[in-house]
């Protein structure tokens, strides 16, 4: 009677312990489950600023897409940049920080720093990979544009404060490692108890017959009555002690069943329960190894090492402002149309172009720059300033390809074409990683046959001098004609004007060198020698004519006293790297008249 109280207790324990369970692992699913997002908000009161900046790490901080809501008074702007670009753009003006989220999330936290009160509007500027612009109210998800750390510039126009109402909403962790494990154990736990349930009803069943057997017809026939006996003698050899060698008592095999059917539920209710603290451990040892963001500063991106100074969609859209810039300025001829994109060497051209056209309708207009067919590009991965880029283009008016460089001079300035550069007839523009390359200073021969310098110099002297001792050390003839033409045209100069003295020179403009590393390890040297041509009369009275287009500039066409022109000359130059026995090649090259004048 004990044992079937206990079996019935110990059943009704398991199936509410089941449910118990089995509730506690759905909870963790339905009522008590994390929410889907969190949202962290920046604190009221904060010091106001004209910028302010949203540190990459917070883009990863809960992984997922982060969605950042803010409100402000009137018309501001979201841009997102590279950590060192935003940072450069910022310099010394008084900025916030959002730096990180409070232990609870619910809150933004937010670092201050003195300094300018006021700063350039950052809207248009070439740092930016993306923009949002938006009046009174912005909602913004925050994805990379490309590998590495981002972050975001906030601000209304430089000199008004940053707007300060800011909400980001993270995704949360909504994983619930006990749930399923939880679940299953609850249901096992009920089968168990089940299981003693239908176990005990079956043994009530039982002795129900027995009971109705041993009742009815004690008499019997002769095979009840020896059954009986035979029950009997059982009986008494069991209270005796001993029972009969292969008897089986009833009572006690039901009672080792349900015993065993008790011990095989416990033991499956203890390793389900082992397994599942195994596997909640797992989880949560897996979340613990999770890997974190990484620090600030600590990948190249943040640091800026051997990151592109551009993105493509950035570089074809400076391309396409640079090019607008130039057809305004050719299609009026006014030089100041150029001046936000275009400076140095092109500009003294184009300048000049365009005040010779004023007067002389018959001078041909510079080759126009293009932004269409873009053939190749060469981006530094030198993260400070200046920065250069390159590209290779041909569109409607460049009979063959040209070498367009641009430069960035500070991170508050956007990118200015320096150099337009035709690829010579036959040449083969020099393979370079378009993923970004090294740029080198202009006296760096690291790996080079010539530094950049070294190499413009040696062009100027071979430019100069029909004996000049680069003569062997540059590629002439049909791969290289502006070397011949040019040294052509100042011989024809010099039998022509018989009445006077002439002398020519090609001096590099160091400030206008650049130098980007090709794949072979060599260089590309893309610069500008200023080409002096000097002439004196050589006797009293003789007189010094100049064309029509020099005309221009000088104020006049003749001069007993002498004169001075100055074209400008756009080069670009390979050198082979250290080691080779290969000379170098003059890849582009084009001249430009920006000075006349008489002595």
């Amino acid at each position: 009677m004990i044992g079937i109280i206990l079996r019935f207790k110990t059943a009704v324990a398991l199936v509410l312990l089941g449910l118990l369970t089995l509730l506690a692992g759905i909870g963790q699913k339905t009522v008590w489950a994390p929410p889907a997002t969190v949202t962290a908000v920046a604190p009221s009161g904060a010091t106001a600023a004209p910028l302010t900046v949203i540190d990459e790490k917070l883009r990863t901080l809960h992984g997922g897409t982060v969605k950042i809501t803010v409100k402000g008074e009137g018309s501001f702007m979201l841009a997102s940049g590279r950590p060192d670009d935003v940072n450069a753009w910022v310099g010394k003006t008084a900025h916030n920080t959002v730096t990180g989220v409070s232990g609870d999330g619910k809150a933004l936290q937010l670092d201050h720093a003195d300094g300018e009160a006021t700063a350039p509007s950052p809207a248009g500027s070439d740092l930016w990979v993306t923009t949002e612009n938006a009046n009174g109210e912005m909602n913004y998800n925050w994805t990379p544009p490309a590998d590495g750390d981002w972050s975001l510039l906030l601000a209304s126009d430089g000199t008004k404060p940053a707007p300060s109402s800011i909400s980001m909403t993270f995704p949360n962790d909504t994983s619930t490692p006990w749930a399923i494990p939880l679940m299953v154990l609850g249901g096992l736990l009920i089968l168990a108890g089940a299981a003693l349930l239908l176990l005990k009803s079956k043994r009530d069943a039982t002795d129900d017959d027995d009971s109705a057997g041993t009742g009815s017809n004690r008499k019997g026939s002769l095979f009840a009555r020896r059954a009986r006996a035979q029950a009997a003698a059982r009986a008494r050899a069991r209270n005796a002690g001993a029972a009969p060698e292969g008897t089986v008592e009833p009572g006690r095999a039901e009672s080792r069943v349900a015993t065993a059917a008790v011990r095989r539920a416990s033991g499956a209710a203890i390793a389900l329960l082992t397994a599942a603290a195994v596997a909640g451990t797992g989880v949560a040892a897996q979340a613990s190894q999770a890997p974190s963001p990484a620090p600030s500063g600590s990948s190249a991106a943040a640091k800026g090492s051997g990151v592109p100074v551009l993105l493509d969609a950035q570089f074809r859209r400076i391309l396409e402002q640079v090019a607008g810039a130039v057809d305004a300025g050719d299609a009026a001829k006014d030089a100041a149309k150029l001046a936000p994109r275009v400076a140095a060497t092109e500009l003294d051209v184009r300048t000049q172009n365009y005040k010779i056209r004023s007067q002389v309708g018959s001078y041909a207009p510079r080759m126009p720059v293009r932004a269409t067919k873009l053939l190749t590009t060469v981006v530094s991965s030198k993260r400070d300033w200046p920065r250069s880029v390159m590209a290779v283009t041909q569109g409607d008016g460049n009979v063959v390809p040209q070498l367009l460089t641009l430069v960035q001079a500070s991170a508050r300035e956007n990118y200015k074409l320096v150099g337009a550069t035709p690829l010579q007839p036959g040449t083969t523009f020099p393979a370079i990683n378009r993923g970004g390359t090294e740029t080198l200073a202009a006296s760096d021969k690291s790996g080079l046959l010539y530094s950049g310098e070294e190499a413009l110099a040696g062009l100027g002297d071979r430019l100069s001098s029909a004996d000049s001792a680069f003569k062997d050390k540059l590629a002439e003839g049909q791969s290289s004609p502006y070397i011949a033409d040019t040294l052509a045209y100042q011989a024809d100069v010099v039998k022509s004007g018989a009445n006077g003295t002439f002398a020519f020179s090609h001096k590099v403009v160091p400030e206008n060198t650049v130098v980007f590393r090709t794949a072979d390890g060599g260089a590309l040297v893309l610069g500008r020698l200023n080409f002096g041509f000097d002439g004196t009369p050589k006797n009293s009275g003789d007189k010094l004519t100049i064309g029509d287009d020099a005309a221009a500039l000088a104020g006049g066409k003749d001069t007993s006293t002498g004169m001075v022109l100055t074209f400008a000359e756009s080069v670009a130059v390979y050198v082979p790297p250290a080691g080779s026995k290969d000379p170098m090649k003059l890849v582009a090259a084009t001249r430009g008249l920006v000075g006349a004048k008489f002595k």
